[in-house]
């Protein structure tokens, strides 16, 4: 059984909810979803350019954790670049659902 997750500290949010390929309809595509998480890590150390421990203390996790979540979102990210897939933003009220 896994360890739950940890309460995260989300100040962000993404200015759109789907981000997609030009031209392509969305039910032509397949999708992958970035958690509220992820974003964050993206948006606080990508964006702002914090120190990784600096963003770990803002979210309330550790460094390790957010190195971890960082990670995930950046593969997602390239995923959706490279192949051509569609990104699809989930806040923390739909990732409970």
């Amino acid at each position: 059984m896994s360890r739950p997750k940890i309460q995260r500290t989300i100040c962000g949010g993404p200015a759109k909810s789907c981000f997609k390929p030009n031209g392509i309809p969305m039910d032509k595509l397949e999708n992958i979803a970035m958690d509220s998480d992820e974003f964050e890590a993206l948006r606080l150390v990508d964006l702002l350019k914090m120190q990784q421990q600096q963003a770990a203390i803002q979210m309330g996790v550790s460094r390790q954790t957010l190195a971890n979540v960082l990670k995930l979102a950046r593969f997602k990210l390239m995923d959706c670049l490279t192949n051509g897939k569609a990104l699809l933003m989930q806040n923390a009220h739909e990732e409970k659902l």
